[in-house]
Formats: structure tokens, sequence, C-alpha cells
């Protein structure tokens, strides 16, 4: 840790690298942690870009979406979406109820004062969900992301989360409480 803080404090180049590696870290955590929480706590009515963070918790949609897959939705015009497209939608009755629910699209239909509704089912389902309407969906899976996918696996467990989360915050903090508390002596050596 001594040989680490005398190069960073006689190389710039070396301090600068540290820098960004503790900046970007703690950025990356953070933002990861603020939109997950931002998720839960607006019950996902939040969007960014018109984007919002989904995980999925079942093997309904598999193979084409694997639990633990985190996946991105668009909020898209009703008009736009079609048969074959994955929606994110609140469910309204049963056991959909206040759930989250990502579905294809089977059926699109129109009522007579123009507003859609959808018939939607798990891939792995063998009945089609309650009829969706378009004041329940969250958008149109556009993206699946293959390292939060990852991350959120890995995280997921309490070995990962250990090694993952605590371990590098813990490291960090760590760092930084010795190189005060080293600054500090030298001084309080120099006086």
């Amino acid at each position: 840790m001594k040989k680490l803080r005398e190069l960073s404090e006689t190389n710039k180049f070396v301090k600068f690298i540290i820098g960004i590696i503790k900046v970007f870290s703690l950025v990356i955590i953070f933002a990861f942690i603020l939109t997950v929480y931002l998720q839960k706590l607006s019950k996902n009515e939040l969007s960014f870009f018109n984007y919002r963070m989904f995980t999925v918790i079942t093997g309904s949609m598999e193979p084409r979406y694997n639990v633990g897959d985190v996946l991105f939705a668009k909020e898209v015009p009703p008009k736009e979406i079609k048969v074959g497209d994955a929606l994110s939608y609140r469910g309204l009755v049963g056991t959909f109820r206040d759930k989250i629910v990502t579905h294809e699209v089977v059926k699109v239909n129109q009522d007579e004062s123009g507003k859609y509704y959808f018939n939607t089912k798990g891939l792995t389902n063998l009945i089609e969900d309650p009829i969706v309407y378009e004041e329940q969906l969250f958008g149109v899976i556009k993206y699946k992301s293959r390292i939060l996918s990852l991350i959120y696996k890995i995280i997921n467990t309490n070995v990962g989360f250990f090694l993952c989360i605590i371990i590098p915050i813990g490291g960090m903090i760590g760092y930084e409480l010795i190189s005060t508390l080293l600054d500090k002596e030298d001084k309080r050596r120099k006086k």
C-alpha cells in the first residue's frame, strides 16, 4: 500500500489513472444502485429517456429471456406494437395483479373508441394472460444487456454480493482511510 502511495505521489500519470479508476468505479456502482432503487421506489413509473429496466424473475419467456436477464423496455405508441413483440406491463387481475410481466404479443386488438388492447402469453405458458390495455404498458423490450445480466446474476447470490459489492467498497474506503492516516502522520512528522 505504501509503495502504491509513493508511486502515485511521484508519478502524475499513475496518480491520474488511480483517480480515474476510483471515480469510474464509484460512478458505476452508484448509477446501478440508484437505477435499481429508483425503479423500485417509483414502482417503475420513472423512465430514463423513455426506457425502463426490468429483471426477469420467472422462466415463462425461456429461451428468449432467462431468469436474471436485465431487459430494457422502450415506451412506444400502442399502434406501433405488433405480434411477436415482447411487452412489459403491470398486471391488473388475478395472479398478475401488481406484478410486472414481460410476455410476447400474440394478438393486437382495437376497440370501437380506437384504444388498443393486447393478448399476450409467455413462451412456456399454455394459456394467454388476461387482456392487456394500453394504460398498463411500460414498453416493448428493445435490448437485453448481457453484462448487466451477468452482474445481476452474480450479485444476486450472497457470495457474489459480498465479492462484487462489499469487498470493493470496503477496499476503496480502506484505501482512502489508510491514505488519509498516512498523510496526517507524514505532516505530523514534518513538523
